[in-house]
């Protein structure tokens, strides 16, 4: 029985990702700062390396940004570049020091590296770009999960747009409002909208793990491109609830701070071209499914 070691695997997408993995016949070996059952700390991983047979390794650390208890001060977005950087560079360190390398590391990032742009419909074969703050975060911390060659360990690289489940994220965020009929359009709601089922993220995690031809960066978003307006009435729709309340830009930016209010305000339009090419399917190509299937665990 494999096992395979997940980095900030207490979270939202990492406790999907471990139920999805045990259900599959793996070991789960759980990195988080806390100590516990099948759990090592990130102390642990740094003084000892990699469980011994560990066959692969996935990092989903990073503290949420978009947290609204949180200020955007400089000791929190400093939390929030450590949290990636400095735990994803624990992770290399550690597979790049084991005896036993495991077989491939699969490492989560965004997709803020893809410079807002009306016209443009980005791919994997785009480059990316440094033009503020999340941005250079996604370049630096996909820099951090670079493995030396020599290794030999094979590294896929994951950038997910806004991940859709009933559990966190987004969808946490907003089922109240929107149940009571307080939902709306963030800003002018024709900002593109990156998105992607927690399902389908998890599967192409673990199709990344198990499929050897699977390499480099995937943009792990759905195939339909939407914007904020489409993913608001389609959520509207699935909770038979009316969509007519706005949620102004400069509201936006008051709560969070322009530069962190980005991710909401503006994004960009991706194509997941190499992920199709590599024949992973999903489950939730398109948007209402997708909202309706999240949607009904609170309402039923």
């Amino acid at each position: 029985m494999k096992n395979i070691l997940i980095g900030g695997g207490t979270g939202f997408i990492g406790t999907r990702l471990s139920n999805l993995l045990l259900g599959s016949g793996y070991r789960v070996t759980i990195v988080s700062r806390m100590p516990g059952l099948n759990h090592i700390t990130w102390t642990d991983l740094d003084r000892n390396g990699l469980p011994n047979d560990t066959s692969a390794v996935v990092n989903l650390a990073g503290q949420n940004v978009l947290d609204p208890t949180r200020s955007w001060s400089a000791g929190f977005k400093q939390n929030v570049w450590n949290s990636r950087i400095n735990t994803t560079s624990s992770i290399v360190r550690a597979i790049q020091s084991a005896k036993e390398k495991p077989e491939v590391f699969v490492n989560i990032s965004g997709v803020s590296n893809y410079k807002p742009n009306e016209k443009k419909i980005y791919t994997e074969d785009d480059a990316s770009e440094d033009y503020d703050f999340m941005s250079k975060l996604c370049n630096e911390w996909e820099k951090a999960a670079t493995i030396d060659k020599e290794a030999g360990v094979r590294t896929v690289k994951i950038r997910t747009g806004v991940v859709l489940g009933r559990e966190g994220g987004m969808i946490r965020s907003l089922i109240i409002p929107f149940w009571f009929g307080f939902g709306g359009p963030v800003a002018s709601g024709l900002q593109p909208l990156p998105w992607i089922h927690i399902t389908d993220l998890c599967n192409l995690i673990k199709y990344s793990i198990e499929n050897k031809k699977v390499e480099g960066v995937l943009n792990g978003v759905a195939p339909q491109i939407i914007n904020n307006l489409d993913f608001t009435k389609s959520f509207g729709k699935a909770l038979w609830r009316p969509t007519l309340i706005p949620l102004p830009e400069f509201v936006v930016n008051k709560m969070f701070t322009e530069e962190r209010a980005v991710l909401l305000t503006s994004g960009a339009k991706i194509k997941p071209k190499r992920t199709v090419e590599t024949g992973f399917e999903y489950e939730f190509p398109e948007i209402y499914p997708a909202c309706k299937d999240v949607g009904s665990l609170f309402m039923y």
